[in-house]
């Protein structure tokens, strides 16, 4: 692994100093993304963190987040930087209670997160083929390339056209051969069916983050998405979600639903007495 990352190193830093020819922006897209794909495949940690999420412009909310084989379990803390209201706790208290009884809400539980695992990869597998790079510059380690759609490449679903239609720029960990960042706004309106499942207006931004937590192990910390469109029927949609994820701890890899819960709990209730 050491030698293939000074190898990779050496090769996009150094080939102009050297003279020889600059690997090609996409190929070297292709590779790295190859390592994203099946580091993430590979990596079986868990953590807890904190999650600041605001959507559709309503009130940001700030969760504590445990990560489980069985799927993710939330616990909100507090509303556009307040406390919880003791109604509001009971509330959070009984849906959690919920999770731990239900089987069919923990069935839907871990239903949503693997979708969001999936999407996830099926976007960053699209990377090498959807668009058209080139260099823009380098910067502490990182390579700035930016993109284009690729005429030749053909979305299969209505995120990946949306997904698709960006221009922007990716910054590339060539060292470590990790996604970065990837930046990027709609070009021109996006139609669904023509136009007459809706659309999405020209100008929709995405910015995404992606750093190490710990060693070899990347995750999102940041992401933001802000679009506007029109549904069926002319209705008004507004794709609008920031995401800030910190404060990561590591969790076990057997970590249940209960066990999960009670670290939320008391990370909880130890903020309530500190206040």
């Amino acid at each position: 692994m050491w030698a293939s990352w000074v190898s990779a190193t050496l090769l996009v830093m150094g080939a102009a100093a050297q003279g020889r020819p600059q690997e090609p922006a996409s190929q070297l897209v292709r590779r790295v993304i190859a390592h994203e794909v099946q580091a993430e495949k590979h990596d079986n940690s868990y953590w807890m963190f904190r999650l600041q999420q605001s959507q559709s412009g309503s009130e940001m909310r700030t969760e504590e987040v445990a990560e489980t084989p069985h799927g993710w379990v939330r616990r909100l803390l507090a509303v556009n930087g307040r406390p919880l209201t003791p109604d509001q706790r009971k509330k959070e208290d009984e849906r959690l209670r919920k999770l731990l009884t239900d089987p069919a809400e923990q069935r839907k539980n871990q239903e949503a997160t693997r979708n969001d695992v999936q999407q996830a990869q099926q976007l960053l597998q699209m990377l090498p083929d959807a668009f058209l790079y080139s260099y823009a510059g380098r910067k502490d380690g990182m390579v700035k390339l930016n993109f284009k759609p690729n005429p030749r490449f053909h979305p299969q679903s209505r995120k990946a056209t949306v997904f698709h239609d960006m221009v922007g720029s990716l910054w590339l960990d060539v060292r470590q051969q990790r996604l970065a960042g990837i930046q990027g706004h709609l070009n021109q309106e996006v139609k669904f069916a023509g136009g007459l499942l809706g659309h999405l207006d020209k100008g929709g931004t995405f910015d995404v983050k992606q750093e190490q937590i710990a060693p070899g192990v990347w995750d999102v910390t940041y992401m933001n998405v802000q679009m506007n469109g029109k549904a069926l029927f002319f209705k008004t949609i507004a794709v609008r979600e920031k995401d800030i994820r910190s404060d990561y701890r590591r969790v076990s890899p057997h970590l249940t639903l209960a066990q999960a819960a009670n670290l939320l709990n008391r990370k909880t209730n130890t903020l309530v007495s500190n206040r």
